[in-house]
């Protein structure tokens, strides 16, 4: 069995051990999340996502600590275990990067009809939309479909372009709410776009975002499966022994001693 180089090993040894802390702390954000989605409603919708990442933690956390052990003692059978473990999560994790970059058209789709369902048209100003007023001021627009037309005539003030506002604005309709008090005839400028395309836009980015998060953790896993692999082939090398020739004058006996120094002089 050959002898595995220093640097490879703990290279190997790091890359599994941050691998095996990524997934101590998926595993404690997944639990902290079903913890306190218990008692959601939507809990029923979301249970095959959570038992989907129990899974890949676990066995993930159970694959370094193989692997770690195996690169310390240099045992073949838990880098073995290691490799072809990482390289079936890897494959399943890649399937799920190319599943949400697929269904992520329909799912903007289905986020606009939720949205548009849910709403009553004309919007209003009960307690049920301040946090459309709040998505209003923050991401600077009005309404949800057809921008300020949504509210009628009771646009909120949340509407009310700021001084710094880096969307365009228009001027709101005199007949409206925001003229009510107000004796000043210049006009109210309030915001154009519609809040649901920036909504969508802000969904879509956070998807992205874990995609891209997945696609360097899949990655970091696939260094990890290289290095096993490497440490393997390194132990699967045999190492030159130098072999033992037999000679028929090497007997005992068979040697002449030297004459003493003494003898000489």
């Amino acid at each position: 069995m050959g002898k595995v180089n220093v640097c490879l090993k703990w290279s190997y040894i790091i890359v599994t051990s941050v691998i095996a802390i990524t997934s101590a702390l998926l595993l404690a954000v997944t639990l902290f999340s079903h913890g306190y989605l218990h008692e959601d409603e939507e809990i029923e919708k979301m249970l095959t996502g959570i038992h989907t990442m129990y899974i890949i933690s676990i066995v993930t956390l159970a694959l370094t600590i193989l692997g770690v052990f195996g690169a310390c003692k240099e045992k073949k059978w838990p880098l073995i275990l290691f490799a072809v473990g990482m390289i079936l999560t890897s494959l399943f994790m890649l399937v799920c990067e190319i599943h949400g970059l697929v269904i992520q058209p329909k799912e903007a789709e289905k986020l606009k009809k939720h949205y548009l369902n849910v709403l009553p048209r004309p919007l209003n100003s009960s307690e049920t939309l301040e946090g459309l007023k709040d998505v209003q001021m923050e991401m600077q627009c009005c309404g949800m479909d057809q921008g300020y037309l949504d509210w009628g005539y009771n646009i909120p003030e949340s509407c009310i372009c700021m001084e710094e506002s880096t969307n365009p604005c228009v001027a709101a309709p005199r007949n409206t709410s925001l003229f009510k008090d107000s004796d000043n005839d210049e006009p109210i400028m309030i915001y154009k776009e519609p809040c649901l395309q920036y909504i969508i836009q802000f969904a879509m980015s956070a998807i992205n975002l874990a995609l891209g998060i997945m696609l360097g953790v899949t990655l970091l896993w696939v260094l990890s499966v290289v290095l096993s692999i490497f440490i393997l082939c390194r132990l699967n090398q045999k190492v030159d022994i130098p072999a033992v020739v037999y000679s028929p004058q090497a007997k005992a006996g068979n040697y002449t001693v030297l004459t003493d120094a003494s003898d000489l002089t």
